[in-house]
């Protein structure tokens, strides 16, 4: 690997300029207002690749493009697909932000350089690690030891509402022996991790209708239906006291971890108070008898994401607000069926709303939790090869939700290994959101190192 290796060492600068390249196209998926720059995103992803020598393309879907590539190698060696996001969530609140969140800034922070941007973490950090890894490999041996496909996704961040069909369409095309994610954490700082555990995804969006038009308050009060005030009494009963979610038949098809994975977690040493004190909190809200751990991990949860309605902007103005609108998202895990829980989340709403109150959902993506089999025989081969680079490596599961990992799984019956180098202060869809330097330099090497360990393997 000494070639390989000396290649990324030397052009570590280079590969920084592409990273920042890409960073600086504000491909902000959720905001209609940036689908040109998706699309531009896209086809800067396209080129990248076929620069490299890939053949690569930007394929429309009915939402945003996805972007394919497919890289040759031995005709005997594993065929990989690596997976990707390059949309990222939006900057708001922009004014929190030390800097233009889409002029990638070089920071000096305790020893390393931190990339500060908005996607420097989530997702196009991580990606382009892998991309790098790749071009190494090109330029000191003239190709891969792997047979190499690349999809990119450009609307992970708003639900992959449009990866469904899309991988109906080009499931030949993507079949492969593994798909490669890097779209996750290390478990600590210099302690890379395989990711097993994904939880799944539901959200909803609810708008719920009063009067015909807001009303005045002075008029109207307490004699007309206050919306806000109805979305607050909804909101609140989707939790009991005890802090778990009150919907009828919410947990019923949740399986408890198995005993080994529990051992294996129990062994991190996971610290409650820090992890809760590094966000600026002292006390978990969750349910009270889950350890932290468990609770990000392989508890469901139910959090509100957003609620408005009525008067916002300056000054006050006494209305009666004739609508309220709130967004809800449920993560989900292993044997929860997203649509059964869609269903259940909306009957328990209807089930609140009283006279002369209505409601309409919107549905945000639905995507069903995932665990990859122990038995998976690139496992051992990829944790070593990442204690190759960083001295150790381990297993841990995550409390967020990459559809693809699944919808690959159910679409190709290809398994996957979730291997990121991002850590937990990355902030990433906060402000001022970073990756470390040492996490890009460590994650093109370790990629590297992956790549060949599991070349072997045919």
């Amino acid at each position: 690997m000494k070639d390989v290796l000396e290649y990324l060492d030397t052009n570590v600068d280079a590969a920084v300029d592409r990273l920042c390249d890409l960073i600086r196209i504000p491909t902000v998926g959720t905001d209609p207002k940036h689908d040109g720059d998706v699309r531009r995103g896209g086809d800067w992803l396209a080129q990248t690749l076929r620069d490299m020598g890939a053949d690569a393309s930007v394929r429309d879907t009915a939402g945003h493009p996805m972007v394919v590539g497919h890289m040759p190698g031995p005709a005997d060696a594993p065929h990989v697909l690596f997976y990707g996001h390059y949309d990222v969530q939006p900057a708001d609140p922009v004014a929190l932000w030390d800097t233009d969140p889409f002029e990638p800034v070089l920071k000096q922070v305790d020893g390393d350089t931190q990339i500060v941007a908005r996607g420097a973490s989530d997702d196009k950090g991580q990606l382009m690690t892998f991309v790098e890894a790749c071009r190494a490999f090109i330029a000191t041996r003239g190709a891969l030891p792997l047979r190499v496909s690349f999809l990119f996704e450009g609307e992970e961040e708003s639900g992959s509402n449009s990866l469904p069909a899309f991988l109906e369409n080009t499931a030949e095309e993507l079949k492969c022996d593994l798909v490669l994610v890097c779209d996750s954490d290390m478990w600590g700082r210099d302690t890379p991790a395989i990711t097993t555990h994904l939880r799944g995804l539901c959200g909803q969006e609810i708008t719920i209708s009063c009067a015909d038009r807001d009303l005045h308050s002075g008029m109207f009060g307490n004699a007309a239906r206050n919306a806000l005030q109805v979305m607050a009494d909804v909101v609140a009963s989707l939790r009991s006291p005890d802090g778990a979610v009150a919907i009828d038949g919410f947990y019923d098809d949740v399986a408890p971890l198995a005993a080994q994975t529990r051992a294996e977690w129990d062994a991190l040493s996971f610290d409650d108070d820090a992890f809760l004190a590094d966000v600026g909190l002292t006390t978990p809200a969750g349910e009270v008898d889950q350890p932290v751990l468990h609770q990000i991990w392989s508890r469901p949860t139910c959090e509100i994401n957003g609620m408005w309605g009525g008067y916002t902007d300056a000054g006050f103005k006494t209305v009666i607000p004739a609508q309220a609108h709130a967004k809800i998202s449920f993560r989900l895990v292993a044997g929860q069926d997203p649509a059964k829980i869609r269903d259940q989340f909306q009957a328990h709403v209807q089930a609140q709303l009283p006279e002369d109150a209505t409601v309409e959902f919107t549905d945000h993506g639905l995507a069903p939790a995932w665990a990859l089999d122990r038995s998976n025989r690139f496992l051992t081969p990829a944790l070593q090869a990442l204690a190759d680079e960083w001295g150790q490596s381990t297993t841990t599961g995550t409390g967020g939700s990459i559809p693809i990992v699944g919808a690959l799984n159910a679409a190709l019956g290809a398994d996957a290994l979730l291997v990121g180098f991002a850590r937990f202060d990355n902030r990433i869809h906060s402000p001022n959101e970073k990756y470390d330097m040492s996490s890009f330099v460590g994650g093109m090497r370790a990629w590297a190192r992956v790549i060949d360990r599991l070349s072997h393997g045919h």
